[in-house]
C-alpha cells in the first residue's frame, strides 16, 4: 500500500522504498545509492523505520532510465550491478556479509583478501612472487624518471609483470586467483625501498612499510598499516572498481583490468586524495592552526580534502577505525590534532566528517612518509578488491558493461562540411 496517497490534503504522492524499486526495475539498496547520488530524494517515515519517496520525482527517473536504456535488463548497461563482495549501509560496510572493519582488525591483509576472493579465511597465508616477475618489474620501474609518481610505476610494473605471464590469458577462477597472489607483491617488491640494505620478508605490510618509510616498523604503526590495507581492499563500485568490471566484461585479462583501475585512481578525486590531505595537515601543523588553512582551501574555491563522503552521512567508519589505532601511537599525536582541528573548523559552516583520506595522511605524516604514500597504500590495497570485481564479471555475459549514449547533436542527416 502507498504511504500516502493524493487528495486535498496531501497534494504529494509517496511510495515506500519497495514501490521505488518496483517502478525503477531495481533493488531496494540501489533506490537509495539513487537518493547517494542526488537522483531522488528522500524522507524518513514517522519513527524512523524506512524512507518514502516522491512519486512523480521516481515517475520522471524511471521515464529517464527508460529513455536512456539504463537499467533495462539486456540493455548491457545497468545501473545496478549484482556483487557478492561488498554492502554499504548507513555507517557501516561488509565485505562478503562481514562487517569489514572487524575483519580488517582481526585479520592481516593477505587474509582479507583471500576471504574476499573465496570466502574462505586462511589463516597465515602470505603472498609471494617468483623472481622473473620481480625481476621484471623492477626492470621497467627503474627506468622511468625519478620524478615518477607511485600510480606510474605501478602501472608498468603490471604491464611488465602480465609480459612475464604466459599464462595470464587464463580466465579461470584457480589461474585468476594464482594471478593475483602473485601481481600484488610483485607491484610491491617493484617499488624502491627505502633502506638499500632491506630485505623482502615477513607479511605484505612489512614489505610495503619498508617502500614507504625509513624509520623502523614498530608493532603499532604496522598493525595500522596493515588494517589501512585490509579496510581499503573494496568498497562497492567505486570508479576505479567500475573502469575495472568494465575491462574484466571485454575478457581483459586480471593484470590489463587491474592497469585500468590505475589509471582512474590516479585523479585527485579518488586515490590521489590522501596526498591532498596529508598536505593539508603539513600546513596546519606548520602554521599551528586549521583556521588559515581551511580558508584559503575555500578562497581558491577548493573542497576541503579528507571531509565528508557520499556514501555515509556520519563519519566514514574506516576514518574512524584508523583513528582509533592512531591514538595509541604516541607520535600520531600532533598529527590527530591537526586532523580534528580541521574538522571542527570546517564544522563551523559545513557538516563535514573526516572521511580514510584525512586517516591515511596522517598516519603518513605522523610516519614520516612522503605525501604520495597514501595513494600508493589505496592503489596495493585496492587491488585484491578489483581482482574480486574481475572475478564475478568473467562469470557474467560478456561486453554486458556497454551503456547506450544518448545522442544531443545535431539532428541528423546534416549537409557533408565544406573544406577551410
Amino acid at each position: 500500500m502507498r504511504d500516502q496517497e493524493p487528495g486535498p490534503g496531501h497534494p504529494e504522492r509517496r511510495l515506500t522504498t519497495k514501490e521505488a524499486a518496483e517502478l525503477l526495475g531495481v533493488k531496494p539498496e540501489t533506490v537509495y545509492a539513487y537518493v547517494s547520488r542526488g537522483q531522488l530524494s528522500s524522507r524518513r517515515t514517522p519513527g524512523g523505520r524506512g524512507s518514502t519517496f516522491d512519486a512523480k520525482e521516481v515517475e520522471a527517473l524511471a521515464r529517464r532510465n527508460r529513455r536512456e536504456g539504463s537499467g533495462s535488463p539486456g540493455s548491457g548497461s545497468e545501473l545496478s550491478v549484482r556483487t557478492h563482495v561488498t554492502f554499504i549501509d548507513k555507517d557501516r560496510y561488509y565485505f562478503r556479509g562481514v562487517d569489514a572493519v572487524e575483519l580488517a582488525a582481526r585479520h592481516s591483509y593477505e587474509e582479507v583478501a583471500e576471504w574476499l576472493w573465496t570466502g574462505r579465511l586462511r589463516t597465515g597465508i602470505t603472498f609471494t612472487a617468483p623472481e622473473e616477475s620481480v625481476a621484471a618489474a623492477r626492470r621497467v620501474v627503474e627506468a622511468l624518471p625519478e620524478h615518477t609518481g607511485p600510480t606510474d610505476r605501478l602501472r608498468v610494473a603490471a604491464v611488465a609483470a602480465a609480459a612475464a605471464d604466459p599464462l595470464r590469458f587464463d580466465l579461470s577462477e584457480d589461474a585468476v586467483l594464482g594471478t593475483a597472489r602473485i601481481l600484488i607483491p610483485t607491484l610491491v617488491a617493484a617499488l624502491p625501498p627505502k633502506r638499500p640494505s632491506h630485505r623482502d620478508e615477513g607479511s605484505l605490510a612489512l614489505r610495503l612499510w619498508a617502500r614507504l618509510s625509513g624509520r623502523p616498523a614498530d608493532k603499532a604503526r604496522l598493525h595500522t598499516l596493515d588494517t589501512a590495507l585490509g579496510l581499503l581492499v573494496d568498497h562497492d563500485l567505486a570508479a576505479s572498481t567500475l573502469a575495472v568490471r568494465v575491462a574484466a566484461s571485454a575478457r581483459a585479462h586480471a593484470y590489463a583490468a587491474v592497469s585500468a583501475g590505475l589509471g582512474v585512481i590516479e585523479g585527485p578525486l579518488h586515490g590521489a586524495a590522501a596526498g591532498l590531505a596529508h598536505r593539508m595537515l603539513l600546513e596546519v601543523l606548520d602554521l599551528g592552526s586549521a583556521a588559515p588553512v581551511i580558508a584559503e582551501e575555500l578562497r581558491a574555491g577548493r573542497r576541503v580534502p579528507g571531509l565528508g563522503h557520499r556514501l555515509y552521512p556520519g563519519e566514514d567508519p574506516r576514518a574512524r577505525a584508523l583513528f582509533a589505532l592512531l591514538d595509541d601511537i604516541p607520535e600520531a599525536a600532533p598529527a590527530l590534532a591537526a586532523a580534528r582541528d580541521i574538522v571542527a573548523t570546517t564544522a563551523r559552516h559545513a557538516p563535514l566528517h573526516a572521511n580514510v583520506d584525512l586517516a591515511l595522511a596522517v598516519l603518513t605524516v605522523s610516519c614520516g612518509m612522503e605525501s604520495s604514500a597514501g595513494e600508493t597504500i589505496f592503489a596495493v590495497a585496492r587491488t585484491a578488491g578489483w581482482i574480486a570485481h574481475a572475478l564475478e564479471e568473467y562469470g557474467e555475459r560478456p561486453l554486458r558493461m556497454r551503456p547506450s549514449g544518448h545522442y544531443v547533436g545535431p539532428k541528423p542527416p546534416q549537409p557533408q562540411p565544406l573544406p577551410e
